[in-house]
């Protein structure tokens, strides 16, 4: 999830945990336990980007990490605010408890977190909630204000916590339950239109839950479309997209081609544009997609210009949208 809404889920913890001993520092504490799996944004500072692509959501969101942070700052809150009656094992659990839920949250949507690294490669996408879902992060994040706002004894804080904790968990569930609806259609569907795939996945287009990309498809190529929860067409319209591994021939055993290809999980395709060879993971789903469907596809990685790649996870995760485009999301989530 963004980092908002990790530091204000992190807050609403800290004021559960010990908002009426420590006052609004426990706010303080779970926001930053919240947010230090996140401190691997530091790689990006000497790495290239195919590394740094992999380093983010990797060792600082393993199990490991967390088991071997939480003891650190345990004891320094446990020093820091003595005396006190919170235990160290109190503050263990605290910690743990809180980094645990960045782990969790951020399994939800598409990018993947690597929990068993370093003795795993293995990402954990669950691939149910957009990265930036304004509707998880509202209840957070109107809670996290007004525990700022009120004062340490006010009687009302304690319902802001469970306001924000609760809210957040309960749409957490509505997706969950938003992506089993939407598997079993889709996987009926593509049945039913006799696209046969070896690979598949469906993910919330941004910003919201009710509509899906949905990919699928084999080594040769991948058929891309949407779906609504509420689409009443008892199909789905594909755009196919080659693979074309055999443009990659002349620099497949390029290090950052394998990386990108690893970081990818097999969801690639790859093209041409004039004199530029271009990796698209199609995983970050497409530029407005849903208004043109042949339309470039979000990541899309310059092979042979790699200076021009800093910020390629986010360069076309909101290009092109503008009213049109607003307004095409909409009705395309009212469905078809």
């Amino acid at each position: 999830m963004d980092s908002l809404t990790h530091i204000a889920l992190g807050a609403c913890m800290g004021e559960a945990f010990a908002g009426k001993t420590v006052g609004r520092k426990a706010m303080l504490w779970g926001a930053l336990a919240q947010s230090i799996p996140d401190i691997d944004f530091l790689a990006a500072l000497w790495m290239d980007t195919p590394s740094s692509l992999l380093a983010h959501r990797g060792f600082t969101h393993s199990l490991l990490f967390v088991a071997l942070i939480t003891p650190f700052m345990a004891l320094l809150a446990e020093r820091w605010h003595r005396p006190h009656d919170i235990s160290l094992l109190k503050w263990i659990l605290f910690f743990g408890s809180v980094i645990l839920v960045h782990l969790f949250v951020d399994a939800f949507n598409n990018y993947g977190v690597g929990w068993l690294e370093p003795f795993s490669a293995y990402r954990i996408s669950f691939n149910a909630i957009y990265v930036a879902d304004p509707f998880f992060s509202i209840g957070p994040g109107v809670a996290c204000v007004a525990l700022i706002w009120l004062r340490k004894k006010h009687l009302k804080r304690r319902f802001w916590w469970k306001f924000g904790l609760v809210t957040s968990g309960l749409y957490l569930l509505y997706c969950t339950s938003n992506k089993l609806q939407m598997d079993h259609e889709v996987r009926y569907l593509l049945d039913k239109q006799q696209i046969a795939h070896v690979r598949y996945f469906s993910t919330p287009a941004p910003l919201q839950n009710w509509l899906w990309y949905v990919v699928a498809g084999d080594d040769q190529g991948y058929h891309v479309g949407y779906h609504s929860l509420f689409d009443r067409d008892s199909s789905i319209h594909f755009e196919y997209f080659p693979r074309n591994e055999f443009l990659l021939d002349p620099v497949h055993e390029r290090a950052d081609v394998r990386q990108l290809k690893r970081f990818s999980q097999e969801f690639y395709t790859v093209e041409k544009w004039s004199d530029t060879l271009v990796f698209n993971d199609l995983r970050f789903g497409q530029v407005v997609g849903w208004l043109a469907p042949r339309e470039k596809f979000a990541f899309h990685f310059y092979v042979n210009r790699p200076a021009d790649n800093r910020t390629v996870v986010q360069r076309g995760r909101f290009a092109k949208w503008d009213r049109e485009a607003t307004r095409a999301l909409w009705q395309r989530i009212k469905g078809d």
